[in-house]
């Protein structure tokens, strides 16, 4: 791990970022889920109002896994910082990497007097499940919660 540094996306980081969210969705099994251009999402995260951003692991100045996350608020809770998606080479996993991620955006949320931290993980997925409990004894795996969505076409 001591190769790998850990920091804030830039914009030059966007397409690497891009094509871990299309193997991540290949693994979640969903590949045509991915519907937002390179373009748009680039837009979103570093336009005029930007509503996403990210820390990236780099090895050898390549992206090796990234956190993308954004603000959310919870009427219960206040300010929460959401974890959109948390990615990890294959070649680069059980190297410390997810850790680093993690504790990157736990640094984060505390910078922005978030009151915690959520995100969701697929019920199948065992690997990230255990990984996420051995992070942080006080992790809680919430069951009775399902997701609703309702697209709006432009």
């Amino acid at each position: 791990m001591s190769d790998v540094i850990v920091q804030r996306a830039t914009v030059k980081d966007v397409p690497a970022i891009y094509n871990r969210i299309q193997k991540l969705a290949q693994y979640e099994q969903a590949p045509d889920e991915v519907t937002l251009s390179l373009e748009q999402f680039t837009e979103d995260g570093f336009g005029e109002r930007p509503v996403w951003q990210a820390v990236v692991a780099k090895a050898a100045d390549q992206v090796v896994g990234f956190g993308l996350w954004y603000m959310r608020y919870s009427t219960w809770k206040g300010r929460r910082l959401y974890l959109e998606d948390l990615y990890v080479d294959e070649s680069w996993r059980r190297a410390g990497v997810a850790t680093a991620l993690m504790d990157a955006l736990v640094e984060t949320a505390r910078l922005n007097n978030c009151s915690g931290m959520v995100w969701q993980v697929l019920g199948w997925n065992e690997p990230a499940k255990a990984f996420y409990r051995a992070y942080h004894p006080n992790i809680r795996l919430d069951d009775g919660w399902e997701n609703v969505t309702l697209p709006i076409d432009l």
